[in-house]
């Protein structure tokens, strides 16, 4: 179990590389070792250790967790910076449309960018084959029960996804409104997407995420006439929370509202 955000250690981290049909089964604990039956890295602890009754022996382990995904985040950071890459940490709910806005974006960008993507999932790859369908480089990590995605999962899948220089990584995180705002994965910046199809009072809700990102998208906004969604409430919210997110309404579907999130990714 993570201590963290309380997601279950019982499952295995799957990395698999789409071009070679390779798949790694890894676990590394706090200390360094790997082992291979259970899924995470640094950002979780075995089941025995986390039993800790002290209030302030859970925040150590906390602080501690988070400290060592801060510093490989660091590295990726830099790696990032040295190579000219921009990488971007697309976060949602499940069902907010990551997965069309990013093909969408891909297939419309090909000839101006260079864009490969790590795909993060509990499970399957279905997601990871409808972006390789776009001819983009795709790397798969399977969480297994985990939550989010963490600094030393996108080290990994760095290395077996081997992006150009003076390119785009675009990570989609597991789908999930709480754990990913906690974890620095290294990227230039976070986007949190939210659909028409989900309330408009989601960045009150759930204020981490929307407080973390620089660019909230408002996906799906061709449903509009069929949902009841207040865009101008939730504008508000949103600037609430975090008075300098940078905000766009569009639609993967229609096209609608695009061109200002191109420019965005082509200006940075």
């Amino acid at each position: 179990m993570c201590v963290t955000c309380g997601c279950s250690d019982d499952g295995q981290i799957k990395i698999t590389n789409l071009e070679t049909d390779k798949t790694e089964h890894n676990h590394t604990l706090a200390d360094g070792t790997v082992i291979t039956h259970s899924h995470s890295h640094d950002t979780h602890i075995e089941a025995p250790q986390i039993h800790a009754k002290i209030h302030n022996t859970t925040i150590s382990l906390e602080q501690d967790i988070l400290a060592k995904n801060n510093l490989l985040a660091a590295q990726n950071r830099g790696w990032f910076k040295g190579r000219n890459i921009l990488a971007l940490n697309l976060m949602s709910s499940p069902g907010a449309g990551k997965t069309t806005l990013l093909t969408r974006t891909i297939n419309d960008l090909k000839q101006q960018l260079s864009i490969s993507v790590i795909e993060g999932d509990q499970e399957t790859a279905n997601d990871a084959k409808k972006i390789k369908e776009t001819g983009s480089k795709v790397i798969q990590i399977n969480t297994g029960t985990g939550c989010h995605l963490d600094a030393s999962m996108i080290d990994r899948g760095l290395q077996q996804l081997n992006p150009p220089l003076n390119s785009v990584v675009m990570i989609e995180n597991v789908g999930n409104l709480v754990c990913p705002a906690l974890f620095d994965l290294g990227e230039q910046a976070k986007v949190v997407i939210l659909s028409v199809t989900e309330g408009e009072d989601k960045p009150l809700k759930y204020p981490h995420i929307f407080r973390a990102s620089d660019v909230m998208i408002i996906t799906k906004i061709d449903l509009l006439p069929y949902v009841d969604f207040d865009v101008q409430k939730c504008i508000e919210y949103a600037k609430q929370v975090n008075p300098q997110i940078k905000i766009f309404q569009v639609s993967a579907t229609t096209g609608v509202g695009l061109d200002n999130w191109y420019k965005w990714v082509t200006e940075n």
